[in-house]
């Protein structure tokens, strides 16, 4: 049995991953850091991650950014993994995830969705094939009316995963308004739409001549997220020093 600790125990997030943990048997909450209290928990909560006292093997985050620091100190301090899936991280606090990786186990992810990560290894697959054949790439990315970053973290890891295939040779066009001029075969289009409730909607199209293939994840509720960080948890726990990311999960699947 995995006993992890809940950062930002009693955020969204933080609860539906501790109800996905209080119906999986390898894996238990044993305690969790949250400032905001009067949520009845079935385990004891600190405000602040330097006041936990509870041993566990894993920390899994949901929360803000102010608050990264603080528990990446304590997880190098205590030897105690963890999966991070806070974003809106700095250059600075991700270059010291990447330091602290090199004294515990870090697994940090643009998203925490099995089935976003394999679709990373599957447009990757698929460019293989189609860039040699003259294919535009286009991805469009549709969100809820809320989120104020664009284009999605996600949307850049999906071109990215192409990009690397091709010793980053692509440039990525986020708006064409202002532009006059023909598509150039050297560019990955990213579209962002916001509206609704919509809780991540992404699409990857390969358009050649006579012929469009489109590669697409719908998540229907922020659970997938949650799904995707407790199975990075089990993996995680009694791991050694590194930075994982969800490719490592699936591989070991």
């Amino acid at each position: 049995m995995v006993k992890a600790i809940m950062h930002g125990c009693n955020g969204h997030m933080g609860r539906v991953v501790t109800d996905i943990c209080s119906k999986d048997k390898d894996i238990e909450i044993v305690a969790g850091i949250d400032p905001f209290t009067g949520v009845a928990n079935e385990y004891p909560v600190f405000e602040t991650v330097d006041k936990c006292d509870v041993e566990a093997d894993v920390v899994i985050d949901f929360s803000n950014a102010k608050a990264e620091d603080a528990l990446v100190e304590f997880c190098v301090n205590k030897g105690v993994p963890a999966v991070l899936c806070t974003t809106g991280l700095s250059d600075e606090q991700l270059d010291n995830i990447k330091k602290a990786s090199a004294k515990v186990a870090i697994l940090k992810s643009a998203n925490m969705s099995l089935g976003i990560n394999t679709l990373m290894d599957l447009v990757k697959k698929a460019a293989n094939v189609f860039v040699e054949a003259g294919y535009d790439i286009e991805i469009v990315e549709k969100h809820h009316n809320r989120k104020v970053d664009a284009p999605s973290g996600t949307a850049l890891a999906l071109a990215d995963s192409i990009n690397e295939e091709y010793d980053n040779s692509y440039d990525y066009v986020y708006d064409r308004s202002t532009r006059r001029e023909k598509r150039s075969d050297k560019e990955i289009g990213i579209s962002a739409v916001r509206g609704g409730t919509i809780v991540g909607d992404h699409d990857v199209i390969f358009a050649g001549m006579d012929e469009v293939i489109t590669l697409s994840h719908t998540a229907y509720s922020r659970s997938v997220f949650a799904k995707g960080a407790v199975e990075a948890a089990k993996f995680l726990a009694g791991k050694g020093p590194g930075l994982y990311d969800m490719k490592d999960v699936i591989a070991n699947k």
